[in-house]
């Protein structure tokens, strides 16, 4: 039996969020993706595990469509096993992976992992220097045929379903450009994807790692994926625990730290951090209305993480170049945990280079 405190612990020290420096070639979130969502994306993420994204080379890190086609940092040079990692397993999944646009593609006779290579091919042909994605998708809706394509009401144009598109760009050897909105296109350098992931970038792994103990279901939604494909790809070198009364899956070499993890401290999380991805939320966070508060339908907030716990969220007001920090805690916060916390909102203040002139507690 392991209690949720052990499970939020263990993911502390697998994401490596006590750490206080690190380098991109083990920071091992890198491994799984770091979404890039929002003003404290990818890059404060990496920040609050020690890494100065702002100070690596340009050629170390490269941002990508792929998991649920948000944008997520990896590594460069793990570029070509990425591609493999985060490709549909099957028709099967790929129809799932891609929506709604899935339906208009099978009644026309083309399998969807078909229409995924039909659009990267042409998406490719498109993107010859860096191109912005509106121009991209213009130019697609003139060469695709009616299945591929949905009429969009907000725009008052025709445009290539949203998810292959996002989803074929890594496919046909593109990037996205960092810091561009909207987001522009480019080629990867000296692109092959290769045979197999290996199992440092294998997706189910990496979730069990540094999301476990984890359900079959937990990660096929993290993946948009079926269940049953998640489950055939199951691996072999792994016990079975039981937390909060269901049976969970984690990769045999982390069960000793599963019960003997540390995580002291406290970080302010981007609203997308891989700590807030965990697809069993009610382990995260079991009061359903703190649960409502941190995952709106829009516009999330990040979340205070302290001593292993979730224990509030947090919103950035900025204004010129200043900014302040208000704080929402889910209970009451001893003086320590209040200092620690006016730390980690200096620590934004100085990743987004403006100053800090206050931290507001509601409560």
């Amino acid at each position: 039996m392991v209690d949720r405190r052990q499970v939020m612990s263990f993911r502390v020290q697998a994401q490596q969020l006590t750490r206080a420096e690190g380098t991109l070639a083990d920071t091992a979130v890198l491994d799984i993706g770091v979404q890039d969502t929002g003003p404290d994306g990818g890059g404060w993420a990496l920040a609050l595990r020690g890494v100065d994204a702002a100070a690596s080379s340009v050629d170390d890190l490269v941002l990508l469509w792929t998991v649920r086609g948000a944008p997520h940092l990896y590594r460069r040079a793990d570029v070509g096993q990425v591609a493999a990692a985060v490709e549909p397993w099957s028709d099967a999944d790929a129809g799932k992976r891609v929506y709604d646009a899935a339906k208009p593609l099978r009644a026309a006779g083309i399998g969807v992992l078909a229409a995924l290579d039909e659009v990267a091919a042409q998406m490719r042909s498109v993107v010859t220097r860096p191109t912005v994605k509106g121009e991209v998708s213009g130019r697609l809706a003139q060469v695709l045929p009616e299945p591929y394509l949905r009429f969009c009401r907000p725009c008052q144009a025709t445009h290539l379903y949203e998810m292959p598109f996002r989803l074929a760009a890594l496919r046909a050897g593109l990037e996205l450009r960092p810091g561009t909105s909207p987001p522009v296109l480019e080629r990867i350098p000296d692109f092959t994807k290769a045979d197999a992931a290996g199992d440092r970038l294998d997706v189910i792994r990496a979730y069990l790692r540094l999301l476990g103990p984890a359900t079959y279901k937990d990660v096929a939604t993290y993946l948009d994926a079926p269940v049953k494909e998640v489950k055939a790809r199951w691996p072999e070198d792994v016990v079975e625990v039981t937390v909060e009364g269901e049976t969970r899956s984690l990769l045999t070499a982390d069960e000793r730290a599963l019960t003997s993890s540390d995580a002291a401290g406290a970080r302010l999380l981007g609203p997308f951090d891989l700590f807030l991805q965990a697809r069993d939320r009610a382990t995260l966070v079991p009061d359903a209305a703190h649960a409502k508060e941190l995952w709106p339908v829009l516009g999330r907030p990040g979340a205070v993480l302290a001593d292993g716990e979730l224990v509030g969220t947090w919103r950035a007001r900025k204004s010129g170049s200043r900014m302040t920090v208000a704080v929402r805690p889910w209970q009451k916060l001893p003086d320590s945990r209040r200092r620690a916390i006016v730390a980690q909102a200096e620590r934004l203040a100085a990743y987004r280079s403006v100053a800090l002139t206050g931290v507001d507690f509601d409560g």
